[in-house]
């Protein structure tokens, strides 16, 4: 009967051990998980302020300059487009790219103090969308190495978690080779 109890309380011991290192990287794989959401959020809410500020800004830029009509065609298609923070992210440097030269080829623009506040504005955004993406990345990289590695793989395939894509401002899904920058 000695026997019997011990192990009993062995198997009982067993499981609360494996319960505990369940729990423990359950928690790990959800702390990544809490990380890449709480970025992605804050990536969406600057890439809304940078959409606000170059849609605010591009009249007065036309209303100061002769540009070219197809200048900023982008931007006004936007509204009407679905996408990801991913693909919106690639217009929105495209846009503030062309914004720049349009800024630096125009001298009365230096002069504007509102298209010079938003030049310095987009500065911000810029860094902290670069500091973000790294940050996105940096989760992207425990998270995924999580899901690939023994045991915590057990636990992603038990809750279906699949890996995720780094924020790299390319798209893999596209034509364009060019799109790779080192």
């Amino acid at each position: 009967m000695n026997s019997f109890l011990i192990i009993i309380f062995v198997i009982i011991l067993f499981i609360i051990i494996c319960g505990i290192v369940y729990i423990n990287m359950f928690n790990k794989i959800n702390e990544s998980l809490i990380r890449i959401d709480e970025a992605e959020s804050r990536i969406d809410n600057n890439l809304r302020d940078k959409f606000d500020l170059l849609s605010r800004i591009v009249p007065i830029i036309r209303s100061n300059v002769s540009i070219d009509e197809d200048s900023f065609k982008d931007l006004l298609k936007l509204k009407t487009m679905k996408l990801s923070n991913f693909d919106l992210d690639r217009v929105l440097v495209s846009i503030n790219n062309e914004f720049i030269q349009v800024y630096d080829a125009n001298n009365n623009l230096k002069e504007n103090e509102e298209v010079f506040k938003a030049y310095k504005q987009l500065d911000i955004i810029n860094d902290e969308l670069n500091t973000l993406r790294n940050y996105y990345n940096g989760n992207i990289t425990v998270y995924n190495s999580m899901i690939k590695k023994f045991p915590t793989n057990i636990i992603a395939k038990i809750k279906k978690y699949k890996e995720k894509t780094f924020y790299d401002l390319k798209d893999m899904s596209d034509d364009k080779k060019n799109d790779f920058k080192l």
